[in-house]
């Protein structure tokens, strides 16, 4: 609850500082800031993503006691990669110097900077996850959520700079893990080097094929945004990264939570009773996955006419909305190949097709660019992305569900999903047409007891099983 809890606060925050920066910094100077943000996130992909996912494969609260080896590989791994990347950060800064923070090399040299705080921090929350250690998890999001909200809004509001906001951001990242460094440390033992290259090449076979599908997937929106700040204007460029931070932070924060918490239970399965219990948890996972995510989807369709007219920056609204609607379905099928589709993959070692699926994706959004921006502007870009990642996630899907090993997904409750999250839509349509404050005041709560309801009475994924035998394992506890 502890992992949920934190994920709760860490999307609530992020939410509300983009929506400052967005409004401190102005539609140009946000564009600019959103593109170095989606370049950094696939910088850190492409250099620290492969050992983020190895701590969450391979280490847990066993492998910290029994095989030490497997913390020192990744502890010495990061810090080769980190001192490189700031090497080439104060590189970039001694160029950008002169120009000024405006320049093309002081927003590289943030760029990077921000990178290395991201891989940083994602590392050792993922130590504190595979250890099941949610209140370590916990302090470590809500300390680092406290100082870059606090750091990063005053940046913005004092120096509204790009720059000077990434580096703001990336120190806010660095100093949080400083501050808990004691716990997250493991007991010290001597380092066996030839275990250490063992380890790094388990953890190159493992990661790369991850790494590379994950960093084109994030090429995709760094690309969609280059495009359209090329065509239209940094503008109409921060428009849209507006519009996709917001959609996409309302679909993945649930989704990466549950992750969290999910994935580390087939690992668990796989540890004690074998690969086949943890295929059939992953199966489970997946019902769990779409039985949360899909409504929220929905939902979120549902309140975005309100949600804009409340809560988004004067100077962004109508192409917000536009743009929200159109990324919808992409992103929720990039959450579901996320979180309910490769951890198949994960768990069997076989994360090839999630490149292929990858490079897919990337190529439907290569001919959409092509293609659709003449036909309908702008917004051509938006669908464009959408195509992409809906071609990546139906190959996967095809690739996950077939073949001599295919996985049994639990089809009742997928239908169940998607019968209630229908009969919520339905509901909620008419509200998106009234005025804005009663529209979220009613359509939230509406939506909720909704849904919930038709969860409740069917069982569906197996949650109201769930919600009843941890109640039943509270009442002891309490009654002592």
């Amino acid at each position: 609850m502890a992992v949920i809890a934190a994920f709760v606060l860490n999307a609530g925050l992020n939410f509300i500082l983009g929506l400052i920066i967005a409004k401190l910094l102005g539609p140009a100077d946000f564009g600019r800031f959103a593109l170095a943000t989606a370049g950094a996130i696939v910088l850190n992909t492409l250099l620290f993503e492969w050992l983020r996912l190895s701590a969450t494969r391979f280490y847990s609260g066993r492998v910290r006691a029994d095989e030490p080896w497997i913390r020192h590989g990744l502890d010495r791994a990061y810090a080769v990669i980190a001192t490189v990347l700031l090497a080439e950060a104060l590189l970039c800064a001694g160029f950008g110097i002169e120009a000024g923070p405006e320049s093309r090399g002081a927003l590289l040299a943030g760029t990077a900077l921000a990178a290395l705080g991201i891989g940083v921090f994602d590392f050792h929350a993922a130590l504190a996850r595979a250890r099941f250690d949610g209140g370590l998890y916990f302090r470590l999001v809500a300390l680092k959520n406290v100082i870059s909200f606090a750091a990063m809004a005053a940046t913005a509001w004092y120096l509204p700079q790009p720059t000077y906001v990434l580096v703001a951001f990336a120190v806010s990242q660095v100093v949080t893990v400083f501050l808990l460094r004691h716990p997250l440390r493991d007991p010290a033992t001597p380092v066996v080097r030839v275990r250490l290259r063992e380890t790094w090449r388990l953890f190159l076979l493992y990661g790369l094929p991850l790494i590379a599908a994950n960093a084109i997937y994030q090429l995709m929106p760094f690309l969609n945004r280059g495009t359209i700040a090329a065509q239209a204007g940094f503008a109409e460029a921060g428009y849209f990264a507006l519009a996709a931070d917001v959609t996409s932070r309302s679909l993945s924060t649930l989704g990466t939570a549950l992750d969290l918490l999910l994935f580390q239970l087939a690992v668990q399965a796989e540890e004690h009773r074998g690969r086949a219990a943890a295929e059939r948890q992953v199966a489970d996972n997946a019902a769990i996955v779409v039985a949360l995510l899909l409504p929220c989807a929905v939902g979120f369709w549902a309140v975005l006419p309100a949600l804009q007219a409340l809560v988004v920056p004067e100077a962004y609204r109508g192409p917000f909305a536009l743009y929200a609607a159109l990324l919808i379905p992409g992103l929720f099928c990039l959450a579901l190949m996320n979180f309910a589709l490769n951890p198949i993959f994960q768990i069997r070692r076989r994360t090839v097709p999630v490149i292929a699926a990858a490079v897919i994706g990337l190529a439907g959004n290569g001919i959409g660019l092509l293609i659709l921006p003449p036909l309908v502007g702008a917004a051509g870009i938006a669908l464009a992305q959408t195509l992409g990642l809906a071609l990546a996630f139906a190959w996967l899907a095809l690739r996950a569900l077939t073949g001599p090993e295919p996985l049994r997904l639990p089809w009742r409750s997928l239908g169940g999903a998607g019968a209630a999250s229908l009969v919520m839509g339905l509901a909620l349509t008419p509200l998106r047409h009234c005025e804005p404050v009663t529209a979220l005041a009613v359509s939230v709560p509406l939506g909720m007891v909704l849904y919930g309801s038709l969860v409740w009475l069917f069982d569906i994924a197996g949650l109201r099983s769930m919600v009843a035998l941890h109640l039943r394992r509270a009442e002891p506890a309490l009654a002592e």
